[in-house]
């Protein structure tokens, strides 16, 4: 067994400096031949490093050092992050590129626990979220009848603008309290209600904890109404969507490929499923695809990438599919080939088919492949005159194969 010597440690810091760290950690600092940290956490250590060390502060973008600071392997190596590294941090991308083994971490309170601690609110009944690199839509998910949520602002034009987002929503009863350096000597908190605003100065170093209030939710069940997209009519209708992620069958980290987008709605609704899960949606039409990126930021999941583009040549280059969803386009055999080759073992394939036309591939992969087929006929109330009566939707013969 061969012994791995840790030479990298990863420091949390607070704002609170040297105070509050362990002396483990304060003397990993002290004895650091090079150290990485944005220019605050370099501040915040001043005393403690040695006027000899190599100092690196975080570029643009910060994964640029990463390769410099795997180069600092066989010196006394320390990376300092704001309280845990772990949280939201850099910690995670310096896992994923070194053997465990190789670094040690040394964390302190994340402003989610000092926030938490503050506030008198359960952690583990708080939903969290950073919008550091990430888009203010990614919260519409979180956005549930009376749910706390913490969130890391990017810089003092976060929350203002966080509070016109809640308001447009229809959630300006929300109470949004900004907790600015916190964990430091100038800590200071205050609140407002989001339909207010807020004009008042702000420190581009602060969290928001937020009592959400108003709505629409977002169900949390699969099959959403129509209306909560935008759409021109290509749109898979809320009860077929709602048996298509079923036989789908999402699980978290997922990846769905989704054919002949349309709007769509399935792929949003699989990234809905969970926070990890991802789609890419392939449109051929431009204004299907501008809807769909449109329809993806209004119900928080900006991250779906849309290719505009014909299959099967658009789906060059893609990472491998979980599962694959055909809305449109089942007809062409090379398409359904390529999907299928590039399936994942155990991997989920499913094709809509309403037409007589793509009925009839649809059995011919029944032949090939095996799987099952569900016809399915829904029927909504509506106007018959001057009375009412059901009518019948287009029946949908559908298909599912799951890779051997």
């Amino acid at each position: 067994m061969v012994k791995i010597v840790p030479w990298l440690a990863i420091v949390g810091i607070g704002e609170d400096g040297v105070e509050g760290l362990s002396l483990a950690a304060r003397a990993a600092i002290a004895a650091a031949e090079c150290i990485a940290g944005g220019a605050r956490h370099l501040a915040l250590a001043a005393a403690l490093i040695p006027s000899a060390a190599e100092q690196l502060p975080w570029p643009s973008p910060m994964t640029e050092a990463l390769p410099v600071i795997e180069g600092w392997r066989g010196r006394r190596a320390v990376v300092l992050a704001s309280g845990d590294p772990f949280c939201f941090g850099v910690g995670s991308l310096l896992a994923k590129r070194l053997a465990l083994g190789e670094w040690r971490s040394m964390p302190t309170a994340s402003a989610f626990s000092l926030a938490a601690n503050r506030l008198g609110w359960a952690l583990q009944d708080v939903a969290t979220i950073s919008f550091c690199g990430r888009p203010l839509e990614a919260i519409r998910p979180l956005l549930q009848p009376g749910a706390r949520i913490l969130a890391l602002s990017a810089d003092d034009t976060t929350p203002p603008a966080l509070a016109r987002l809640l308001s447009r929503w229809g959630f300006g009863e929300t109470i949004i309290r900004v907790l600015e350096q916190i964990g430091g000597s100038d800590e200071f908190s205050f609140s407002f209600k989001a339909s207010r605003g807020v004009h008042d100065p702000i420190s581009p170093l602060n969290l928001m904890a937020l009592e959400v209030a108003g709505g629409p939710a977002i169900p949390l069940t699969a099959g959403l109404d129509e209306d909560w997209f935008e759409t021109d009519g290509q749109i898979t209708k809320r009860e077929i969507r709602a048996l298509t992620l079923a036989a789908l069958a999402p699980r978290r980290g997922e990846l769905l490929w989704d054919i002949g987008a349309g709007s769509g709605a399935v792929g949003i609704e699989w990234m809905l499923r969970h926070p990890a899960n991802r789609t890419i949606a392939i449109e051929a039409r431009a204004d299907r695809a501008a809807r769909i990126s449109r329809n993806a930021n209004a119900l928080g999941v900006p991250a779906l990438i849309v290719r505009e583009g014909h299959a099967p040549e658009a789906l060059d280059g893609f990472p491998v599919p979980d599962a694959v969803f055909i809305g449109g386009g089942a007809r062409n055999f090379e398409i359904t080939e390529l999907c299928w080759s590039a399936l994942k073992s155990g991997g989920r394939f499913v094709v809509n088919a309403v037409t007589l036309e793509t009925e009839r591939a649809v059995l011919d992969l029944h032949a090939r492949w095996g799987g099952r087929l569900t016809r399915i006929g829904i029927e909504r109330l509506g106007p018959l005159g001057p009375m009412q009566g059901f009518s019948p939707a287009r029946t949908v013969l559908q298909y599912r194969a799951v890779k051997p």
